[in-house]
């Protein structure tokens, strides 16, 4: 067994327990959890080490509804505790993957401390301009995606397709 054998299993343990969650209890999320959170934002990987993300975070219950009602599938943001707001800069080459390798660290951080989330778009969103207006972020930033998060209040468990669904080796091969 390898010495690395415990880490790689709460890491997968972690991934394979996250949901998107839409109905929250009302419990606020506390501090060092979003902190956490962020810290695992600015760790995440990023083309050329540009870093190109700035992160809101709202916990007003106002503004959250108003995150909510201009979200077209998001309407339950103004029942979360907090909600992520991952911006990247418009003109960095790599802004979705980079804003995207963001969004997930944070999702995988709230899910290692029992907070749910659910990830809605934001990149190319009819709402994305109105959501930055909101928050008063740069002109030179787009909203990449919302997280919604809080303690989940119900946890469904969709189908998943079976690995040997999912992937080849070496070469894909028709059967």
């Amino acid at each position: 067994m390898s010495e690395h054998t415990g880490t790689i299993n709460l890491g997968l343990t972690i991934i394979k327990g996250r949901r998107s969650i839409r109905k929250y209890r009302d419990t606020p999320v506390e501090e060092h959890i979003i902190m956490s959170a962020l810290e695992a934002a600015r760790l995440a990987p990023t083309a050329r080490n540009v870093q190109p993300w700035l992160i809101g975070v709202v916990r007003d219950k106002e503004r959250l509804a108003k995150l909510g009602s201009m979200a077209d599938t998001g309407s339950f943001i103004k029942d979360a505790a907090v909600c992520f707001a991952v911006f990247t800069k418009k003109d960095h080459k790599y802004y979705i993957e980079d804003g995207s390798a963001a969004t997930m660290q944070i999702i995988l951080a709230l899910q290692s401390f029992g907070v749910g989330s659910c990830w809605v778009a934001g990149d190319k969103k009819p709402y994305a301009e109105d959501v930055r207006k909101l928050l008063n972020v740069p002109e030179s930033y787009t909203l990449l995606s919302l997280i919604p998060a809080g303690y989940p209040a119900e946890v469904t468990v969709p189908s998943k397709k079976e690995l040997d669904e999912i992937y080849f080796m070496e070469e894909y091969k028709e059967e």
